[in-house]
């Protein structure tokens, strides 16, 4: 179960379905890593929120996209992860897609951070990018690191 949780009004304009976006997600990504089907809270937020949590958390300056918090815990409540909504969409026009394909690569992307994938090493990254892509394809969603047509 995911509960999403919309701070910031800006993402119901921008993504409507968001709520349902992030279940979706967990579904598929649940069908290939199990453990991603336990509770998770997704926050959706601006990039003033996200900055705070950054600047908390990671002693970083500035908002990023996505932020995960593993729970640490064997069983239940798996994580938090929060998507910045300016940096997202402001991402997602700078590769030429839609803002509902790049917040679901994201929240993708934050839930394997909460089940232990990582993006530290080049290996860690190739293997990270390729459950990305393999749930993201399941979702009808292009591969964000494959190249993109000109067509």
């Amino acid at each position: 179960m995911i509960e999403a949780v919309i701070e910031d009004e800006g993402w119901s304009e921008l993504l409507p379905d968001a709520a349902a976006l992030a279940g979706a997600c967990q579904t598929h990504a649940a069908a290939v890593e199990a453990e991603i089907g336990r509770e998770i809270a997704l926050l959706f937020c601006d990039d003033a929120a996200m900055a705070d949590l950054n600047s908390r958390f990671r002693s970083k300056d500035g908002p990023t996209n996505v932020l995960s918090f593993p729970s640490g815990e064997a069983e239940g409540f798996l994580g938090d992860i929060a998507l910045a909504r300016q940096t997202c969409a402001t991402e997602a026009a700078g590769k030429g897609i839609s803002l509902r394909d790049h917040a679901a690569h994201l929240i993708i992307h934050g839930m394997l951070h909460l089940i232990g994938y990582d993006h530290e090493t080049e290996s860690e990254a190739l293997q990270m990018e390729r459950r990305e892509t393999e749930i993201l394809s399941a979702m009808g969603i292009e591969d964000p690191y494959g190249p993109k047509d000109d067509a």
